[in-house]
């Protein structure tokens, strides 16, 4: 079982920045590929960002590229999520995912089989 816990979310005005943080309790994470997604109320959860075990690779939502970048310190077992020039379009409930079954940076929920609780991103004009 992996336990995931983000935080770093927030109020922001619309063109600041936040960085999410997301840390696990498995010992193993340097072999997981993990990933963010987000929910925004009445919508699909959909990908934002996923990154390789390494940290080499890395993949983001057309919608957030240029925007926002990830990365992960597997000393630390973190993963991070770097929010720049926020929109109100990003509002949503952000949730970090670990995948057991990859190493890659894969896109699709269905490789990710543990989830944190999330944190909530909340921007304003």
């Amino acid at each position: 079982q992996v336990r995931l816990v983000e935080s770093g979310g927030g109020p922001v005005q619309a063109g600041g920045s936040l960085r999410l943080s997301c840390v696990a309790s498995e010992h193993t994470f340097d072999s997981y590929a993990m990933a963010w997604f987000r929910q925004a109320p009445g919508k699909e959860r959909e990908f934002v960002a996923a990154i390789s075990w390494d940290g080499i690779n890395t993949n983001l939502a057309d919608s957030v590229k240029g925007r926002f970048a990830i990365s992960r310190d597997n000393a630390e077992r973190a993963v991070y999520l770097q929010l720049n020039n926020l929109k109100l379009e990003d509002t949503a409930a952000y949730y970090c995912a670990a995948s057991v079954m990859t190493g890659t940076a894969a896109t699709s929920r269905a490789w990710y089989s543990y989830w944190g609780r999330g944190t909530q991103v909340s921007v304003s004009s």
